[in-house]
């Protein structure tokens, strides 16, 4: 099932500001709260899709390659993934939108969910293609050099995960939760633990190669799948492929900054491609058949007799297909007349002998003429 607009899904404009769109997704996530809809899955999808869009429309580079190629652009990368996201991602990433606990019972930077998870950074990258690699898209492999989690701890920073303690002041919430009375009732608040910082435990014992953290320095081998039509400066992302975060949270992601090389023949102009084609006088006057370059090879073109300077011919869907789907473009090949800089003696007789003909003279409008008339009488 087609995917509805991020838009139609927080009920804003494509105008609206960054404050407005919080706005409508907390208005969205409090209407289909999982606490407010108990066992109500249309709910619960309706929560992960209000969530899938806010995650893009508040990122400003994800919400501008949204708005200029529409879900297509997204790729793979847009959201947590729809109705198959992860409960504990939307609660990790977006929990401190609902500000307070509404509900009694869910609040805080982790949307209540317990011990605090931690984020890793993202990583940003450029890649290199060349416009054939652009034209049908790419798989490419490279090597990253990040933040991976320690192998010696599995990521938990403890060299003994059964030596760690439970804190003392949270009881292992991670949180602790304060009620207030307020002429509306009682208003619950959560704050983050002061002792274990929300995570609810404290290592005793910590792993002797990350020191506690969870992570180290390292690389990772990764595959691109780049699809066709993608253009210079676009970013496209590949979620939790970037840092990892401190002890067992959730990793970064991944950008990826495409960077376009230039053709030695050939221009890009959106999905068209143009070609500059240059041909002698007499291959204009006469006419005749020539091969041009194209992204995936060759093409024959004929030129009729009488071809003038700037003509565009045009090779249909040989040029780049479009990111959204919409077909692809074109190849154009404009003619440029060359005009000899050097002549030989015969080469300039024969020269002579045409430039007197005719047929080789520009054709005047009767309105130029009588111009022309009028400027030898004054000067005569």
């Amino acid at each position: 099932m087609a995917k509805r607009d991020y838009y139609d899904i927080l009920e804003v404009d494509k105008s609206a500001s960054a404050d407005e769109i919080k706005k409508a997704y907390r208005r969205q996530a409090i209407k289909y709260h999982p606490d407010k809809n108990p066992g109500d899955q249309s709910a619960e999808d309706k929560f992960k899709e209000a969530a899938e869009a806010y995650e893009v429309l508040s990122d400003e580079d994800k919400r501008a390659k949204y708005d200029r190629f529409g879900h297509a652009g997204m790729g793979n990368t847009g959201g947590f993934g729809g109705a198959n996201m992860n409960m504990d991602d939307i609660f990790s990433n977006f929990g401190d939108i609902f500000g307070f606990d509404i509900f009694g019972n869910r609040s805080g930077g982790n949307g209540g969910r317990g011990r605090s998870v931690y984020r890793g950074t993202n990583l940003r990258i450029k890649v290199k293609m060349k416009l054939d690699e652009i034209a049908k898209g790419a798989e490419k492999k490279i090597k990253v050099k990040k933040d991976i989690a320690c192998e010696q701890c599995h990521g938990s920073g403890a060299e003994n995960p059964n030596a760690n303690k439970t804190c003392p002041t949270c009881n292992g919430s991670g949180q602790l939760r304060r009620v207030a009375n307020t002429p509306l009732g009682q208003m619950y608040t959560t704050t983050t633990c002061h002792t274990c910082h929300g995570e609810g435990q404290i290592i005793t014992d910590k792993c002797k190669v990350c020191h506690g953290d969870g992570r180290v320095k390292g690389e990772e081998v990764l595959t691109l799948n780049i699809p066709a039509g993608v253009i210079d400066g676009v970013q496209l992302s590949m979620s939790g492929k970037g840092n990892a975060a401190p002890k067992g949270g959730v990793p970064g992601d991944l950008i990826i900054v495409i960077e376009e090389e230039e053709h030695p023949l050939l221009q890009r102009e959106g999905n068209n491609v143009v070609y500059d084609l240059n041909i002698n006088f007499a291959d204009a006057a006469l006419g005749t058949s020539l091969e041009v370059p194209t992204i995936d090879g060759r093409a024959k073109i004929t030129i009729p007799a009488g071809t003038q300077p700037g003509k565009i011919f045009k090779l249909k869907d040989k040029g780049i297909p479009d990111l959204n789907g919409y077909g692809k473009g074109d190849e154009l090949v404009i003619v440029n007349v060359y005009v000899p800089t050097h002549l030989s003696h015969e080469e300039k007789e024969a020269m002579t002998k045409i430039r007197s003909s005719e047929n080789f003279m520009p054709k005047r409008s009767k309105e130029e003429k009588n111009f022309f008339d009028k400027v030898k009488e004054i000067f005569h």
